[in-house]
């Protein structure tokens, strides 16, 4: 036994000695793209990290984009053959003069390198939204052009999601024109417009002056309830919500439509002064008619709101405050319609559908639910053109019409779990290098892999501090 173990201490030996000898090395025949190994012993590197690569009298600036762990045979004069593992990976040269080079000496970039090149790169139009995560004290800047593309922010529960898109809503009304709709399902931003506690002084004092221009619509009743008008509806819509098939209940659809070309019907509470029996029957049947959505004739609607281009700049509809999930449908299509069938007035807007999945899910259940969708899916195929930009956020990205994600060119990815979700992201965003996308099983609160046009390179970051206070989220904050 004990010559069993002696020759098992030899081995272990010897290994570690021969993996030691491992020198962190790289080579590149392009100059833009590297493959290295590194030694797996005090190992300082990791996927997303910054690198400097030193040969031929000149240091370039790289990022790893993987690393994985390798092995293979290897003797020593003298020494038993033994089986040595390695790290090995590819990176992206992020500053350097192009060429092609060989056996580069690597080695963990330092936050100044990092930042000095980032301070190169820097966005005309600046998001001051945090700092690398790889690189502390390092400030990440995003292009605020970048929104002009779809981008998808997702990740599960607890992983800072929305106090993140907090920081994102904050510096897009700080730093650009773009008006802002915020279909918002749990109440979390309705408190955007006001200080938080600690916020920095001068950051406050900046978005003072534009938190005036937020309008939360919240509950039935009061100046600022939500206002949905029967007639601003789209037919599709009127007949969905009324259950009208055109075509297995023509009469009544024929009729309804009727009376709405001669402007009879303006509102859901004009079909109970109308003649047509069936649809005051079915309306109450359905519990339409006591929907609180509907308003008098008082005050501006959500529709004549999105009108309006000296409306509010930024536009939070509270969905989360209305009693059923029927109104909620109705009243999220209906804006998404309302955006859409404006589209030729080409006024750019952001629109944050926050609960994606429950918007335009990949599965719609419903005639109201599949109108909802299939707006979402033509303002992500063809809004861009038109100045429709979409947010879209949600914790199970699997949940969402594929025909939504697909067209998103930016990715905000917080921490998941689950490996089906991830491996979806990772088909949907193939220009993101899977190695990082696989590290957000990995990350901390508030912590993020970013990619696509808004960012300079797909990073590893975590967002700064909110100046706005949080609604219906119950995590305060991080250190």
């Amino acid at each position: 036994m004990s010559d069993v173990s002696s020759a098992l201490e030899q081995y272990r030996e010897v290994r570690e000695s021969l993996e030691k000898a491992i020198l962190p090395l790289a080579t590149s025949v392009d100059g833009r793209r590297f493959r290295f190994q590194t030694p797996l012993h005090g190992l300082e590197l990791e996927a997303g990290g910054y690198v400097t690569l030193a040969a031929g009298g000149a240091t370039r600036l790289g990022q790893l984009l993987s690393l994985e762990l390798a092995s293979d045979d290897a003797t020593a004069p003298g020494l038993p053959q033994v089986r040595i593992r390695v790290g090995t990976g590819e990176g992206v040269v992020l500053d350097g003069d192009g060429e092609p080079f060989h056996d580069a000496l690597v080695e963990p970039a330092g936050p100044e390198e990092v930042g000095a090149w980032l301070g190169r790169v820097r966005p005309r139009a600046a998001l001051d939204v945090g700092e690398l995560a790889l690189a502390p004290g390092v400030p990440v800047q995003l292009d605020a052009g970048g929104f002009g593309r779809h981008t998808l922010l997702c990740g599960q529960s607890g992983s800072g999601k929305t106090y993140s898109l907090g920081v994102l809503l904050e510096r897009l009304l700080m730093e650009t024109s773009l008006r802002v709709v915020v279909l918002d399902p749990n109440s979390d931003y309705v408190r955007l417009a006001e200080r938080r506690d600690g916020a920095d002084p001068q950051a406050a004092e900046r978005f003072a002056e534009v938190a005036g221009s937020v309008a939360v619509r919240s509950g039935v009743d009061g100046a600022d309830r939500i206002r949905v008008r029967f007639r601003e509806l789209s037919t599709a819509h009127q007949a969905a919500l009324l259950r009208l098939d055109p075509l297995q209940d023509r009469e009544e659809y024929a009729e309804l439509t009727g009376l709405l070309e001669d402007e009879s019907i303006r509102s859901v509470a004009d079909l109970e002064q109308s003649e047509s029996g069936p649809l005051k029957l079915r309306a109450h049947n359905l519990g339409v008619d006591g929907w609180g959505i509907w308003p008098g004739p008082e005050g501006a609607s959500l529709a004549a709101e999105l009108a309006d281009t000296a409306g509010p700049r930024c536009l939070i509809v509270d969905l989360g405050s209305l009693g059923s999930r029927e109104e909620q449908v109705v009243t999220a299509g209906g804006m998404l319609d309302w955006l859409w069938r404006r589209r030729a007035e080409r006024q750019p807007v952001a629109i944050v559908i926050d609960e994606a999945h429950n918007v335009c899910p990949a599965e719609p259940s419903g005639a109201l639910a599949a109108l909802a969708t299939e707006t979402a899916i033509s303002i992500a195929a063809e809004g861009r053109k038109f100045g429709l930009y979409l947010i879209v956020v949600t914790q199970r990205p699997q949940k969402v019409h594929e025909n939504v994600l697909s067209q998103c060119d930016n990715l905000v990815l917080m921490r998941m779990n689950s490996t089906a979700d991830l491996a979806h992201v990772e088909r949907l965003f193939s220009f993101v290098p899977a190695g990082l996308i696989d590290r957000a099983t990995t990350f901390r609160q508030g912590e993020a892999l970013i990619a696509g046009k808004i960012a300079s390179h797909p990073a590893m970051i975590r967002f700064g501090a909110r100046i706005s206070e949080e609604g219906g989220a119950d995590v305060s904050g991080w250190t």
